[in-house]
């Protein structure tokens, strides 16, 4: 028997909002932030928009030795609850505290059109795997060891998790669930999403190749691909391979 839901977390305002006085209570936050956005002053946005476990976490670090200011991820995923609403307006603000950014909420539906009609002049990356099946097999993969005990984690397992805090992970779900809370991680439905959304995104770019790059990070010759699309000087390398599902610990 399926509980009764007590409603999203963004429908509590005060939780939501002391969230974010937590995070900017720690001063090594407060000064990261500040000094992202004296950086970033007058300077182009680069978003990496490309789903999680496409390379999202590679892409994090090619930005930071191509000399950008990389957003703080977690300070990012707290805005989530904003994006279920389709309210992003701290998420524009979020965006004048660095030049670059990925992962959550980025790499949501919505998002990168919102931000492509903010921030004129931006550039997208869509980061890709070899195929929707190989995504799908790499996230299950990745969850199942950081919340499901090496089994592809159940709805009370991911409200168990404590990533970001208790339960996140279960909120995350509640508001972008595509598939039913008996089978959280349905394969058909999921690979059909990656397929819809990367697809939405190359369609809205279509006639502008100069403002979007598509990009597996896995292929020879990437790194200096994103290079040239960021009019940066090649670096003759290959794309590190961070956030490997194998040197991953479980969060629970």
């Amino acid at each position: 028997m399926q509980t009764k839901s007590k409603g999203p977390l963004w429908s509590n305002k005060e939780r939501y909002q002391q969230l974010l006085r937590n995070f900017f209570k720690r001063r090594q936050n407060r000064r990261e932030v500040i000094a992202g956005w004296i950086k970033s002053v007058g300077k182009p946005k680069v978003f990496c928009i490309g789903k999680n476990k496409t390379g999202t976490t590679s892409m994090k670090r090619a930005f930071v030795e191509l000399g950008y200011v990389a957003g703080n991820q977690r300070l990012g995923e707290l805005l989530v609850y904003d994006w279920a609403r389709r309210d992003f307006r701290q998420l524009f603000r979020y965006c004048l505290t660095a030049q670059a950014f990925q992962d959550f909420p980025f790499s949501y539906p919505f998002t990168f059109q919102a931000l492509d009609q903010h921030f004129r002049g931006s550039k997208f990356i869509l980061t890709v795997r070899d195929s929707a099946e190989q995504w799908y097999e790499s996230l299950v993969s990745f969850h199942s060891k950081i919340w499901g005990h090496g089994k592809v984690p159940t709805i009370e397992d991911l409200k168990e998790a404590r990533y970001v805090f208790k339960g996140y992970a279960y909120e995350v779900y509640h508001l972008n669930s595509q598939t039913p809370p008996d089978d959280p991680y349905n394969r058909e439905i999921l690979i059909a999403g990656y397929r819809a959304y990367n697809h939405a995104v190359k369609d809205y770019f279509r006639h502008r190749p100069d403002d979007l790059l598509v990009l597996n990070v896995a292929e020879p010759g990437a790194y200096d691909r994103l290079c040239d699309f960021l009019g940066k000087p090649r670096m003759g390398k290959d794309f590190p391979h961070e956030n490997k599902t194998e040197d991953v610990k479980p969060r629970k």
